[in-house]
């Protein structure tokens, strides 16, 4: 279990995130179209998996626009933004603002991802949701970099989590 903050209270994360240098889980997420994505899907290309708790706070917002405005300099790369939102509200304000970079995927149906990777939030009034993570993978899935930002309000560190790119 990971202790984080939220607004310089603590609370907690159901597990650790998953080590560098191990595979990482498979996935299976919604995309905005409704249909399904999984990890092997992106298999041969480096991923960049940039997660939060929900796509309508200000730091969420802002690491999916800093992420889209730097994922389009970067080759064979492709960026996943995670949430628990709905599928609809992710299309909604990455069409709002412009941002073409980047996929949203959902954790909406079951949860599963943020259990499978330690990150859900297990307590506080954020329970249930992800917390604020990236993780980097290379093309065969092996996890290069993984963040858990110790305090929500915070950005990640964008430029850790590019350099191993």
């Amino acid at each position: 279990m990971a202790s984080i903050t939220l607004g310089g209270n603590p609370i907690n994360t159901i597990g650790n995130l998953p080590e560098i240098g191990k595979k990482s889980a498979d996935f299976t997420l919604i995309k905005s179209d409704l249909s399904t994505a999984t990890l092997a899907d992106y298999a041969g290309k480096k991923v960049v998996l940039n997660i939060f708790p929900s796509i309508d706070t200000g730091t969420c917002a802002q690491s999916v626009r800093t992420f889209n405005e730097k994922a389009s300099k970067l080759e064979n790369t492709v960026v996943l933004c995670i949430s628990r939102d709905l599928p609809f509200a992710q299309k909604r304000f990455c069409g709002a603002e412009g941002l073409e970079n980047v996929i949203n995927l959902s954790d909406f149906k079951s949860g599963e991802f943020g259990k499978n990777y330690g990150l859900e939030i297990i307590d506080g009034p954020l329970a249930g949701l992800h917390s604020r993570v990236v993780i980097v993978l290379d093309e065969n899935g092996t996890i290069l970099h993984a963040e858990q930002v110790n305090e929500i309000a915070n950005e990640p560190n964008y430029e850790a989590a590019l350099a191993v790119l």
